[in-house]
């Protein structure tokens, strides 16, 4: 059936400022379940959401590298006033704004308080369905084969592919879009946002695993010792997690 992704994993020094500026920017609810700050849609916890991806914040003692991260966010919006609304707002909530050698493009680039990139597009008809995160974009140096492997791992549909840009969505047309975009900084830059994955209940934890190794993941020790989670990479060294069921 393959996996899900459930939250995007974000670390920060501060994950409570961290925390509570992606639920403005989201228009989320920023809980504390524990030591991380989980960010979902209002009305109290709900873990794991049975629709929406969230956001989890970890605390960290280390502050990112200027490094650019391989992994950011695509938050949609509505119109053009509700794009320059939510830019002006965002800034205001800590915010910057980031030239990275985007040129004149109708979307906003932008870092939260802890610099880590995200996008606030423009107004766009494929995005009108996904909630606030549009997409979970990766910088690949082959995306296609990169989404190969994704694919198979959470059993989405290929929207749109070209040498540059493959997009995947989940195949019942819900959450935010995957986008696997060509960068030459793909395998050079530290990882310091990464999705969280969830097998679907009644499948076993280990062995999606042990899938996910034979379509190319590898282990990935981070110093996380004794936990009920596995850390691996992907082919071209994304990191992501494979959470055991609640």
């Amino acid at each position: 059936m393959g996996l899900r992704p459930v939250h995007v994993n974000i670390k920060a020094v501060d994950a409570s400022v961290v925390g509570r500026f992606w639920a403005e920017a989201l228009g989320w609810t920023a809980y504390r379940p524990g030591v991380t700050t989980y960010v979902g849609p209002a009305g109290g916890l709900v873990w794991p959401d049975p629709v929406v991806v969230g956001v989890d914040v970890v605390p960290v003692p280390e502050s990112r590298t200027a490094a650019k991260n391989r992994t950011h966010l695509d938050l949609a919006t509505t119109s053009l006033d509700h794009q320059a609304e939510l830019v002006a707002r965002l800034k205001e909530h800590g915010a910057t704004a980031l030239d990275i050698g985007q040129g004149d493009v109708p979307w906003v680039v932008l870092a939260d308080p802890e610099g880590n990139e995200f996008c606030v597009l423009e107004p766009r008809e494929r995005y009108r369905d996904t909630g606030p995160i549009a997409a979970v974009v990766m910088d690949c140096a082959e995306p296609s084969a990169t989404a190969r492997f994704w694919g198979e791992a959470l059993d989405w549909t290929v929207h749109r592919s070209t040498d540059d840009l493959v997009l995947l969505r989940s195949a019942d047309g819900t959450g935010p879009y995957m986008e696997l975009f060509r960068s030459p900084i793909a395998d050079t830059a530290p990882d310091r946002v990464h999705l969280d994955l969830l097998p679907h209940p009644g499948d076993d934890q280990a062995a999606e695993v042990t899938r996910l190794k034979a379509l190319g993941a590898t282990d990935l020790d981070i110093g996380q010792g004794d936990v009920p989670w596995t850390c691996l990479t992907d082919p071209e060294g994304h990191d992501f997690c494979v959470l055991a069921l609640p």
